[in-house]
């Protein structure tokens, strides 16, 4: 599938590792800034400004505050796409250095952020140098994306830019941490609430009114005894879930509580739906018997622009087959450029691919420096070798691509 191909694997591999100090410059330059979901605009401020300075053809910030930079003005039109708001520190006991001061040593960068995911942006960024300095622009259009509010509502991005902007490439790469592998899919998820309702009255006597918090306890028993009993499949693995937060309503500590609700977290596997996931909590006795509401949450979020885009939170599932093209082609740019086979996997967690692909039958493969263990932990860091490699794989997917599209 790759015989008569001109791209130059060693001079691409060479340039990547050139750009290694600039990289690590400018990813330390976006763990500097603070950028939680719905507060991205000065990290998205600081990626513009780089892309520009190593030449994208065109850069702009969409309504909701996405920035995308655009070389080429070919008919195939490839997207590469990394997040770029972080979740916050959490505890700082927890963490040794300063989150966003961060540090770096000969191998590794720290910092929130570090893996997940801003140390994609800083590889495709150069990976858009490369492709200028080497000339290896084709009938292609990449359009490189730094997007926001995924880690509140992973995919929010991808509905506005693809409906609203009309954007429809024809694969995307996703730069989420895989530890330099290919990754082929991922589980979906939902968020769903389950809410019960008592009557209130004097805690001396709770016999005169009906406990809320105490009728939720049968079904968290029967939600966890549920959790054991999901689906499973081959590839993607075993849906699963979790209660994640728990509420409740009282006049005061001296009454019975009048309102009781939980949180779940629902990953679902291929085969699994939100329909199904929902009436499976809804049957068990003890919901039943506490005439319980089961709903799946809503996200409405302003954007940092002010920009509302609602969302039910429901992110569907995906997976492209091994023998697909995107993934043959991702496969054969590492054997060229490494001289070695990838190891070909999936995510764990949830990346902006449930809209792309999960919504849109948008095909994407993921290629990212750092390590799924590294988000959202304390002590997150990710690794400069990473950088390289991912800058020298975004350089040459997209002529591989059109090369083996020829084929």
């Amino acid at each position: 599938m790759t015989t008569d191909l001109k791209l130059p694997f060693a001079d691409v591999l060479k340039k990547a590792e050139e750009y290694k100090p600039e990289m690590t410059r400018f990813l330390r330059d976006m763990i500097a800034i603070p950028s939680e979901s719905c507060d991205e605009e000065k990290v998205v401020l600081r990626i513009k400004e780089e892309m520009e300075k190593v030449g994208f053809d065109k850069v702009e910030i969409d309504p909701q505050g996405n920035v995308l930079g655009t070389i080429g003005h070919g008919k195939h039109v490839i997207a590469m796409d990394a997040h770029i708001d972080t979740v916050g520190v959490g505890n700082m006991d927890n963490w040794t250095f300063d989150p966003y001061k961060g540090y770096e040593d000969e191998e590794t960068i720290g910092g929130r952020g570090a893996s997940d995911q801003e140390g994609g942006m800083a590889s495709m960024v150069y990976a858009g140098k490369i492709i200028k300095d080497l000339g290896l622009e084709d009938d292609y259009t990449l359009v490189v994306t730094g997007t926001v509010q995924e880690e509140d509502c992973d995919g929010l991005c991808w509905q506005y830019i693809i409906n609203e902007s009309g954007l429809k490439p024809e694969f995307v790469v996703s730069t989420e941490p895989t530890d330099c592998n290919i990754y082929r899919g991922q589980r979906g998820r939902m968020e769903i609430r389950v809410e019960v309702s008592g009557i209130s009255c004097h805690g001396s006597a709770p016999e005169r009114g009906d406990n809320a918090i105490f009728k939720m306890g049968p079904i968290l028993n029967e939600i966890k005894e549920l959790s054991t009993r999901l689906g499973d499949d081959e590839f993607l693995g075993k849906g699963t879930l979790t209660v994640s937060e728990i509420f409740f309503s009282s006049p005061s500590r001296c009454a019975v509580a009048d309102g009781c609700a939980i949180s779940i977290d629902r990953r679902l596997t291929w085969g699994e739906t939100w329909e199904g996931a929902l009436e499976e909590i809804r049957a068990l006795p003890a919901v039943k018997e506490a005439k319980a509401e089961v709903s799946m949450y809503n996200y409405d979020r302003p954007a940092y622009t002010g920009l509302v885009y609602e969302t039910e939170c429901y992110f569907p599932a995906w997976v492209i087959d091994e023998d697909h093209l995107v993934t043959k082609t991702t496969e054969a740019c590492y054997e060229l450029l490494f001289d070695e086979k990838p190891l070909v996997d999936k995510w764990t967690f949830s990346t902006n691919g449930v809209s792309i692909m999960g919504r849109y039958n948008i095909p994407v493969i993921g290629f990212g420096p750092g390590k799924e263990p590294e988000a959202h932990a304390p002590n997150e860091k990710t690794w400069k070798d990473h950088l390289v490699k991912c800058a020298a794989m975004y350089a040459v997917i997209p002529g591989m691509y059109l090369h083996n599209l020829k084929k």
